[in-house]
């Protein structure tokens, strides 16, 4: 027991460490316990800021679910980076390169600013015209275009949370990337209600106070992660030349972060499609689902934990000139994630009306939710495996085979499902739930055998 105590106090402080010598679980403990404590307070603010916003109203929900399908398109980018950042930086942390290691993150810090601004300043400018797109009333329109034009501003902090997140894992630097993220949803959730409500000498804002306190926080989370790669005492510590553009670096990041950005944003659009599909049955529909959504957020994202577990086990060791070891990581993350969803997704089946409940008292906003979350829980046992050997291949460098597997799946078979399910066959809301776990189930299955194929081995960084 008190072996395992001070394992745990070890991943919670945290170093800088190569994975690529001793135990495999050893490896796997110290970087998922920080992974999945950063992942559960992303998780957990999901679920936070949903319950406060549903306390405004039908429509400031709605307007979450329509602006965050779009906002997802940032989160794409800012995710493609990621993957960038920690296959690149893996990979030299397993070679012992860390001059370049640190160098490549000087990089990501560039490339990450320079695409978020294009991003934020077109999505103010468009904002009302966006949520007019996907199909939203006008209640929701004069509601959330501010809302909206403030979670575009904040496109920086946000790619730049994940990128850096991304390069300090990939580094073996778990334990700042978690509490950087567990500084940014600190100050998420004290602000919401905070300025939501407007609680003391704050302003009663509603749903565009939730804006607010989620850039505010993202922002105190980058701002706690430069400093760390700032102070110089550490391997990775930046130094100012690292941010002078390199043609070279960049073009071996973007490369590899573009596979990655499209292969995520090729996911994000499919749930764009969804949800325009569920605007056709009403705001109570797109409320019902989008709750539903932030209660799987809060049970898959620590399962994303041990998925980058694996990410960075496999780049590091790969770098060292150890696929061996790098693939029997993979299994072992995949068979200890099996095992922590199958458990949920009993509970939540079981409890599904009750968790919905906790959300919205509105009698056919739970029943859509409760109907949801049941659907989509149903396939956690291949969204299990399926995080994890996509993610590995993404840790290896090999974006290409991902993007291909998710276009395939979600575009090729969720989208069309979806839509003969729910609009051909008169299946109403529940056709479009049922395409998720249809969709994901046959990219896991995919993604096992390209996995198996080998090819990610010989991968060049």
């Amino acid at each position: 027991m008190k072996k395992w105590f001070l394992l745990l106090r070890q991943a919670i402080r945290g170093s800088e460490e190569s994975f690529t010598e001793g135990s495999i679980n050893r490896a796997i403990f110290l970087l998922s316990v920080p992974m999945i404590l950063e992942m559960v307070m992303e998780s957990l603010f999901a679920v936070v800021d949903i319950f406060f916003v549903s306390k405004v109203s039908t429509e400031a929900v709605a307007t979450v679910g329509l602006t965050e399908s779009v906002i997802t398109l940032v989160y794409s980018v800012a995710i493609g980076l990621s993957t960038a950042a920690t296959a690149t930086i893996a990979r030299r942390t397993g070679e012992g390169n860390l001059a370049q290691a640190r160098h490549a993150v000087g990089q990501v810090i560039f490339i990450s600013l320079a695409i978020s601004s294009v991003i934020a300043v077109v999505g103010f400018l468009l904002a009302g015209n966006i949520l007019r797109m996907m199909g939203a009333d006008h209640k929701v329109i004069e509601t959330g275009t501010n809302f909206a034009r403030i979670q575009f501003l904040s496109a920086p902090v946000v790619v730049l949370l994940y990128s850096l997140s991304g390069a300090l894992r990939g580094a073996g630097a778990a334990a700042t990337a978690m509490r950087s993220l567990i500084i940014a949803n600190g100050f998420n959730m004290l602000l919401g209600p905070i300025l939501i409500f407007g609680i003391g000498p704050f302003p009663e804002l509603g749903v565009t106070g939730a804006a607010l306190a989620t850039a505010t926080g993202r922002s105190i989370g980058v701002a706690y992660q430069l400093y760390s790669l700032a102070k110089g005492k550490r391997a990775l510590g930046l130094l100012w030349q690292d941010l002078r553009p390199d043609m070279e670096t960049i073009t071996t990041i973007v490369k590899v972060a573009t596979g990655g950005t499209v292969q995520f944003l090729i996911g994000s659009a499919s749930w764009i499609f969804l949800t325009r599909i569920l605007s056709e049955f009403g705001s109570d529909v797109v409320a019902g689902y989008t709750i539903a959504i932030r209660v799987i957020m809060f049970t898959l994202l620590p399962a994303w934990g041990l998925a980058n577990a694996a990410a960075t086990l496999v780049g590091q060791n790969l770098g060292a000139g150890k696929p061996e070891r790098a693939e029997a990581s993979v299994w072992k993350c995949a068979s200890y994630n099996l095992i922590f969803l199958l458990g949920l997704s009993v509970f939540m089946f079981i409890f599904a009306g009750n968790i919905i409940s906790l959300f919205s008292t509105h009698t056919d906003v739970v029943e859509t939710g409760k109907m949801a979350l049941r659907v989509l829980c149903m396939g956690y046992g291949f969204y299990a495996y399926g995080m994890v050997v996509i993610q590995s291949l993404n840790g290896a460098g090999d974006t290409k085979t991902p993007t291909v597997l998710n276009l395939i799946a979600f575009w090729a078979i969720e989208i069309p499902v979806a839509y003969v399910l729910a609009v051909i066959l008169e299946l109403g809301p529940v056709g479009v739930f049922a395409s998720v776990p249809i969709a994901e189930s046959i990219l896991a299955m995919l993604g096992i055998w390209r996995f198996r194929l080998g090819g990610w081995k010989v991968v060049k960084v």
